[in-house]
């Protein structure tokens, strides 16, 4: 028995009945362990496996790599506001913070009164948003900004806490009380002047990559109202794709901010793990990430010099070496000369032929700027989606369980998951995590040779979704696989990876290149993204659903 390519309304909810039961459990287990090819784990040899790690410390392949610094020009700006442009206007006087949160948030709720909505908040900061740009058009007109993010609009994850604002990671069973304080990474950008407009919804608890989720009003894909946004930092994704932001705050367990960043045309980077603090982020594990979604490769850079660095609380950011004030800014400049890309070529293989095409077409642009494209295998990494399955689903469900075992009403996507999963012995997560330390070594063996690994950032482009299936959610496992094939392979290694926006299908939709750095070499990956903006290889296309701020 196999499940159909899509499970939706009745049908659905009679699967979520059934799952909670001992046979229909069993059954979620048996179907998921052959719709995600969770069983083919089990058939490896034992020498993919390495001991099970005791840390999640990225392994390098090498130190960081140095280049002198081509002094290139920026690249263009895109259709929409970014940093840059709205800090240029604030210099010259052509428009105020005060103006362009005005205008963010108006468009914020024109986008949510569409049909069907494509509003990507769960709820604005009107008020306090308006205090905080009267502060910062004061602070320009006294020729005293905090920095170049002083007066940008900047929208938040509802995962990741803002003060006076509940963190309920898009659910329902989740605690409803105001967050006392930001997380470390929003009270960075705050205190370097930017202004949080409003939270963005996800799907529940970040657990689908497709970007449904029947208890929030979720914002189709603005490039097509027909199609899905990718989940699941999804309005995040659309803030930015739409124009109402530059930056937005995103988390990435298995792909959750380079999905949407490539379904909706954006820019979106998963930092090397430790880099950016988790510090008020619910979510938790061993995979999920902070870091940003936005309009180019500079906003990128300026969110991780602003929210990058040692916090105490979370000690996983002593791991990250010292980064000098402004360095992954002047990253941007370098060019590619001299850069060896490694192609890894049963991954580009497993890709949609247009996604495959757009993808190889922006390499090229790489190469004909005088970087290298190399063969460079890594044998794992076929099955990394299947080992992030695994680690990402058990450990959102011993973070759960209680609210599992009370029969907490989850959506009913989740609770299919969950009561599959739930099935799985404990010795499958801990020979997962094996083949993880496994697939580190061999990512670290290739960087050796390399400086950045392309892959697609999903095997195809947005996907058709009806009113009746989003409103009810659905199950469709060769969906998700879809999304998240490309996308484990940063999560279980930590190592940086970045989704840049380069081209649309026959359909007019979007596709994602993703670029796989080193640990802690974020800055090369980001001179990449900027070099194919230059030379119009990567562009933010304007979407059918959209909004200026200047």
């Amino acid at each position: 028995m196999a499940l159909s390519p899509r499970i939706s309304g009745d049908a659905l909810r009679a699967l979520a009945r059934l799952s909670k039961t001992s046979a229909g459990g069993a059954l979620m287990d048996r179907l998921f362990r052959a719709e995600l090819r969770l069983a083919e784990l089990e058939r490896l040899p034992e020498a993919y496996f390495a001991p099970l790690p005791v840390d999640n410390r990225p392994v390098p392949g090498r130190p960081p790599r140095e280049t002198g610094d081509a002094k290139l020009p920026p690249p263009p700006p895109p259709w929409s506001a970014t940093s840059a442009t709205l800090t240029d206007a604030y210099r010259s006087g052509s428009a105020t913070p005060r103006q362009v949160v005005d205008r963010a948030l108006d468009a914020a709720r024109a986008l949510a009164s569409r049909t069907p909505s494509v509003g990507p908040f769960t709820v604005d900061r009107a008020d306090d948003a308006r205090r905080e740009a009267d502060a910062s058009t004061e602070r320009w007109r006294r020729g005293a900004p905090l920095g170049p993010l002083d007066g940008v609009p900047v929208a938040v994850k509802e995962q990741t806490a803002v003060r006076g604002l509940p963190t309920r990671g898009g659910s329902d069973v989740t605690e409803d009380d105001p967050a006392g304080r930001d997380a470390t990474c929003v009270a960075r950008l705050r205190a370097a002047g930017a202004i949080v407009i409003g939270q963005t919804v996800m799907t529940e608890l970040g657990m689908t990559p497709i970007g449904f989720n029947p208890k929030r009003a979720m914002p189709r894909n603005p490039h097509a109202a027909d199609r899905v946004a990718g989940g699941s930092s999804t309005g995040s994704g659309v803030a930015v794709a739409a124009g109402v932001a530059p930056i937005a705050v995103g988390a990435d367990g298995g792909g959750s901010i380079r999905i949407p960043a490539a379904l909706c045309g954006v820019f979106g980077i998963k930092p090397t793990w430790g880099r950016v603090s988790r510090d008020g982020d619910i979510f938790g594990g061993s995979v999920a990430h902070v870091g940003p979604i936005a309009s180019s490769a500079l906003d990128l850079a300026r969110f991780l010099d602003a929210a990058s660095g040692p916090d105490p609380g979370d000690p996983q950011t002593a791991l990250a070496p010292p980064l000098a004030p402004g360095a992954f800014v002047r990253a941007l400049s370098r060019g590619v000369r001299g850069l060896r890309v490694g192609i890894e070529p049963g991954e580009w293989a497993a890709a949609s032929s247009r996604v495959a095409r757009a993808g190889r077409e922006a390499l090229r642009a790489l190469e004909a700027d005088g970087a290298t494209l190399v063969d460079a295998p890594i044998e794992l990494a076929r099955w990394a989606a299947p080992v992030g399955y695994v680690t990402i689903v058990h450990e959102s469900l011993a973070a759960q369980y209680d609210r599992v075992r009370r029969g907490a009403a989850f959506n009913p996507d989740l609770a299919i998951s969950f009561a599959g999963f739930a099935r799985t012995p404990a010795v499958d997560y801990v020979r997962a995590q094996r083949l993880r330390a496994g697939l580190r070594a061999q990512a670290a063996r290739a960087l050796r040779d390399v400086d950045l690994i392309a892959l697609p950032a999903t095997a195809t482009t947005a996907m058709r979704v009806t009113d009746a299936e989003f409103a009810s959610g659905f199950v469709d496992a060769r969906a998700v696989d879809a999304l998240c094939r490309f996308n484990f392979l940063g999560n279980l290694t930590g190592l940086p990876a970045l989704s840049a926006p380069v081209g649309l299908d026959d359909d007019l939709l979007p596709i994602g290149l993703q670029l796989v750095g080193d640990a802690w070499d974020e800055a090369t990956v980001l001179a990449a993204a900027a070099h194919l903006e230059r030379v119009g290889a990567a562009r933010v296309q304007r979407p059918a659903a959209s909004a200026e701020l200047l």
